[in-house]
Order: structure tokens, then sequence, then C-alpha cells
């Protein structure tokens, strides 16, 4: 491979200092591995007992009445994610968009909305009305509280005991980590937390924003009693193929909700044509386990190789993954851009523009996006950014193949390496 990787501009020094990392990996990997082979019996299970057939993938237009294709994929996903039913549309167009809609769906005027793990991510606050903006949920009488997470990252369960009281309605879990330096939530952590919450008030609706764990582990929050799990299709079930769309899985009564939101009240789910991305929505949810696979050992990568460069690495090389996020505390801004540039200098797609930090909607300070995508803002395509304030923190994801996601760090420590703003031990200490 050296005379591959040295097209790419890497230095020698460089590709064998990775190259002892990634051989140290191995195991990491199988594990990685044995969950996709699981992950991926579920997806086709649930595809065969749903008769999945080329009709599936007709496009309809206009209304999208008697849409079967569309119909059977929420079936699908219900199956998967083991809940009562599941709104899965194109007309969904973000995780964002996703959340709020089954934030907004499920809560009326008075109602309180709690967030047991701190802040949300900052493309929430505005949904929430953290900070204000048209339409959003305080402005509609919806008031909201958070109870931080501890220093250590766990749950302060007398906090959150204090916090729910008789006009909370729903509360939010956010499993990955966002910007925010904690940990991401596995499933057995989500499932300790709902319960405990139900214990204490056991009318209470769970939300889980899903995005960046769907088929991580072998089981989902909806499995540990969440009422709604919510993501993106350009993120994990996307598979890398679906050009747009978002999923509600849930009760049937949360879901139906959130159709009546989505489209009308009175019309539902009965409305809203599939056009022609259903096959890439199809495919890309049967690929899906795989591709996750991919970008979980890219992620394993970035971790082990930062955290033995001495940089703040979260989770840690050694620590058991509950998503794709790979967190690395740069602690300057010029290593943030660096490291992102090297990520767009590994994409198939505008390989030759360099990333820029720039202000972008839904967030208070400037952001830094690598992304050569072939779906825009696909983030479970090789990609990395961040926020320009400190400790300027980097958050790697994706990769559609784990060669791919390797090539996209080993690139990014070449941008460190040759800016001078890292040093290689003499050695791999893998």
């Amino acid at each position: 491979m050296t005379g591959i990787y040295s097209a790419f501009g890497v230095a020698p020094e460089v590709e064998h200092y990775c190259g002892a990392i990634a051989a140290s990996l191995q195991e990491r990997f199988a594990q990685a591995d044995a969950a996709a082979e699981i992950n991926q019996a579920r997806v086709l299970r649930a595809m065969q007992e749903n008769r999945v057939d080329a009709a599936c993938f007709y496009g309809t237009t206009g209304y999208g009445y008697d849409d079967a294709g569309r119909d059977t994929l929420e079936r699908v996903y219900a199956a998967v994610f083991h809940t009562e039913a599941a709104l899965v549309r194109p007309q969904l167009v973000c995780g964002t968009h996703a959340l709020a809609v089954a934030l907004g769906a499920n809560l009326l005027p008075g109602d309180e909305l709690l967030s047991p793990v701190g802040k949300p991510y900052d493309t929430l606050e505005e949904v929430i009305g953290i900070r204000p903006s048209p339409c959003s949920l305080a402005e509609y009488g919806v008031s909201y509280r958070q109870v931080e997470l501890l220093p250590d990252g766990s749950f302060d369960w007398e906090g959150i005991r204090g916090a729910i009281n008789e006009r909370t309605k729903l509360i939010t879990i956010q499993r990955s980590k966002g910007y925010a330096m904690r940990p991401t939530l596995s499933v057995a952590q989500i499932g300790e937390l709902i319960s405990f919450c139900k214990s204490c008030r056991p009318d209470v609706l769970v939300m889980v924003d899903n995005c960046y764990g769907e088929f991580v582990e072998t089981t989902e929050p909806s499995d540990a009693g969440a009422d709604m799990v919510v993501g993106s299709l350009i993120k994990n079930p996307g598979g890398g193929l679906a050009p747009i769309g978002g999923y509600i899985c849930g009760t049937r009564a949360c879901v139906e909700r959130c159709a009546y939101r989505l489209s009308a009240p009175g019309l539902g789910q009965e409305v809203g044509a599939s056009l022609d991305v259903k096959t890439a929505l199809y495919q890309g949810f049967f690929m899906a386990p795989v591709t996750v696979a991919g970008a979980l050992k890219g992620a394993i990568f970035a971790a082990r190789l930062y955290e033995s460069l001495g940089f703040r690495v979260l989770p840690g090389g050694e620590e058991h993954r509950h998503d794709i996020i790979q967190a690395i505390e740069l602690g300057s801004p010029e290593r943030l851009v660096a490291f992102c540039e090297g990520i767009q200098a590994a994409a198939p797609v505008d390989s030759y523009v360099r990333p820029v930090p720039a202000p972008m909607p839904g967030y208070d300070s400037d952001v830094i996006m690598a992304a050569g995508a072939f779906v825009q803002g696909s983030s479970i395509e090789l990609s990395a950014d961040g926020p320009l304030r400190p400790p300027y923190s980097v958050y790697f994801q994706g990769g559609l193949t784990w060669y791919h996601a390797k090539l996209g760090i080993i690139m990014s420590l070449q941008r460190l390496y040759e800016k001078g703003l890292v040093t290689l031990p003499a050695r791999a200490d893998g």
C-alpha cells in the first residue's frame, strides 16, 4: 500500500505509524463484524416477514394514497425496532426535523419537556426555545427544564426525581454526545434511565434521539422501554444510499400523532408520496448494519491513533462503543482546521475544496465541516466537524467502508504532521 498512500501525499513515517496502530485492532474489529452479522439478520428477517417485493419500489406522486411500498417499509422499520408503528418518510428532511415533529406532536401547551442528560444538541435549542426562535415549543406554551449529568458522566438520580413534576409530559434522552465531551449512552444505560423516570411518573412519555447509534449494538432503545426512537436516514439507517428522510418508531398512539403533525390532522399516514426514492430507502436499510460496522472500525482506529499521540479522546481507545462518533480534543483552532482539511482531502467528492469555519443555521458559533459526500450532509459518509470554541474538539464519523474511513484518518494526521502541529513518537505503541 505504500505506493497507494504516497499518491495521496502521505509521508512514509505517517503511514508506518498508522499501520502499526491498525494492525493492533483486529480483535476490536471482529467484535464490530459480529454485531453487524446479527443486525444484518434482523433486517433481512423483517424484510422477508413483511413480504418485500419489486412492487414496493414503485414510485408514487401527488397525495400518495395506497402507497404499498411506503407502508411496507414502515412495517419493516417497526419490526426491526420492535415497535407498534413507524413513520419513515422523505418528507422528514433531517434528524432535527424528525425530532421536532415528534416533540411538537406529543407536547401540548402547559406541558413540560425534561432532558435528564443535560443540554441537547445545538440544533434542538431553537426547536425547544432555549434560544428564542419563531415556532419554538416555548412559543406554544411548552416549558423546559434539564438536569445535568454528574461530573463523571453518570445520571443525577435525585436531581431527575426532583425535576419530574405534574407538568412533565415527555422526557427526551439524547443517546449520542452531540457537541459535548460526554460519554454516549448505551442501550442498557438508557433502559435504566427510562425505568427510573417511569417509576417516578408511570404515564410520562420517553423519546430517544437515536442519531448515530442505530445498529452499533444488537438492541435499540425501543427494546429498553422508549415510547419513541427518532433518527435520520442520512445517518446510520440509510446505509449511505438514502438521499433524504427520517424515521420515528414507537407506540401506535405516539406515531399516529407524529403523522398528523407531519401532514395534517385527519390525514396522517394516508398521504405522502414517495416519488422515486424507495429503492434507495430499502437497499440502504438493508446495507446499514455492514456500513455502520465500517464506520465503527474507523472510529475505533481514530480513538486509538489520537490517544497514542497524547490527545484526549472520547470514547477512549479501549472503551466499548455505543455510537459511531469519535470526539478528539485537539486544543487549538489550527489543529481543528487541519484535521478537517485532511478529511476533506480524502473525500470522493469535492476533495479539492478547503473547508473553512463559517456560521451555520442552528448553531451559536462558527462551525467547520468536512464532508465530500454523495448525499449532501450525509454523516454516515466520511465526515468531521466541530464548533470553533474551546476546547476545539473535532467530531469524526462515518465512512461507507472501513478502508475509506482509515484513509480519512491517515490524511487527517498527515495534515497535522506536515503543518508541524503534531509530533510522531519513534514508534506506535499500539
